[in-house]
């Protein structure tokens, strides 16, 4: 359920009430009881939980080298964004340094 802020234009009290979306707005201030109690409009704010997602994934910069799978993957992801790769070589193929050592 979200959380919405309240404030009574009369006396200024604020609130925080937990309501369903399809509960009625609140209009009657708790502090004064005038008719004068209005919802907010405010930022949203979230946090993802659960395994998975980390504070840094979305972080600028670049992303730390975990092995063989996250080189592998960071030249394809560059070919597909469309920026360049200039200055790092391509891997070579598996199977030319085979048939020489034969």
């Amino acid at each position: 359920m979200p959380i919405y802020a309240y404030r009574c234009d009369e006396c200024g009290f604020t609130k925080d009430v937990l309501q369903k979306i399809s509960d009625p707005v609140l209009t009657v201030c708790p502090s004064c009881g005038k008719d004068a109690f209005k919802k907010q409009v405010t930022a949203a704010g979230f946090q993802l939980k659960g395994t998975g997602w980390y504070v840094t994934d979305f972080r600028g910069g670049t992303p730390p080298a975990t092995g063989t799978a996250g080189g592998a993957a960071a030249p394809a992801a560059a070919a597909d964004s469309g920026s360049s790769a200039a200055g790092t070589p391509a891997p070579a193929p598996a199977t030319g340094g085979d048939k020489s050592s034969s």
